[in-house]
C-alpha cells in the first residue's frame, strides 16, 4: 500500500492488472528504475512475460550490451528464458574478456616496471624542447590517444629492447612520440601526430642520440 501512494508507477502497473510485476517491482524498485520505460513499451504492446524478474534481468542484459531497450525486437521475446539465457551468455563472455584482458595488463604493466624502471624519471632537454621517458602503460596510453598512433597497440613499450619518450615543448605540448633502441643505442623512430614527422623532428633525434648514454648509465647503474 505504501508503494501504491507514493509511486505512481506502481499504480500504474495495479491498473493495468499486472499484479505479478506489481509484487515483484514492489520488492525490486531499482529494477524498476531500470525497466520502466521497456515496461510501458511492452505493455502497449500487449506483451506479459511468463515471469517478471527473469524479464526484468533480460532488460538489464540488453542494456549491459548496449541494444535498444525500447525496441520490441528485444524486449518482447517469444521464448523469454531462452533469449535471456543468450544475452547472460553474452554478458558473461563479455565479462571475462574483459577480466582477462585486465589481468594481462597488470602482468605487462608488472613486466614493464620491472625492467624499464631504472630509465624512468630520464629528462632530456634543449631550451625549448623536453623529451621524458613514459614511465606507465597508461601513460603510453595516453600518448597514442593524443598522437593517434599505435605506440600502445604495437605495444613498443614492451619490447625488452625499447624505451618509449614522448618529446614536448616547455608548454607541455606533445610533439613527438620517440623509441630509442637499447641495443643500438639511438633512436629507431621518432612520430609525430599520425605518424607524420614534424618540423622538430630531427632537432629531436639528434637530441636524444647525443644523451644515449644516459640510458647505458641508468642500465649499468640498477
Amino acid at each position: 500500500m505504501k508503494s501504491l501512494l507514493t509511486d505512481s508507477r506502481i499504480e500504474t502497473i495495479m491498473k493495468v492488472g499486472h499484479f505479478g510485476a506489481v509484487e515483484y517491482f514492489v520488492s525490486n524498485p531499482i529494477r524498476l528504475d531500470q525497466s520502466w520505460n521497456s515496461y510501458k513499451i511492452a505493455s502497449r504492446h500487449g506483451y506479459v512475460p511468463e515471469d517478471w524478474g527473469i524479464w526484468s534481468d533480460l532488460i538489464r542484459l540488453l542494456d549491459r550490451c548496449g541494444r535498444d531497450i525500447r525496441s520490441t525486437r528485444y524486449i518482447c521475446p517469444t521464448d523469454l528464458t531462452t533469449e535471456h539465457d543468450k544475452w547472460l551468455d553474452k554478458v558473461t563472455s563479455a565479462e571475462e574478456k574483459h577480466k582477462s584482458k585486465e589481468q594481462l595488463i597488470r602482468a605487462k604493466e608488472e613486466d614493464f616496471l620491472k625492467s624499464k624502471s631504472c630509465y624512468f624519471g630520464i629528462v632530456i632537454s634543449d631550451k625549448d624542447i623536453e623529451v621524458s621517458v613514459l614511465d606507465s602503460i597508461e601513460a603510453c596510453q595516453a600518448e597514442g590517444t593524443a598522437m593517434h598512433h599505435c605506440v600502445l597497440k604495437c605495444e613498443y613499450f614492451a619490447q625488452e629492447d625499447s624505451i618509449v619518450l614522448s618529446a614536448h615543448d616547455k608548454s607541455g605540448n606533445r610533439i613527438e612520440t620517440v623509441e630509442f633502441s637499447l641495443t643500438e643505442n639511438r633512436v629507431v623512430q621518432s612520430r609525430g601526430r599520425c605518424n607524420t614527422n614534424t618540423e622538430y623532428h630531427d632537432r629531436i633525434v639528434n637530441l636524444v642520440n647525443a644523451n644515449a648514454h644516459r640510458f647505458i648509465e641508468a642500465r649499468e647503474s640498477a
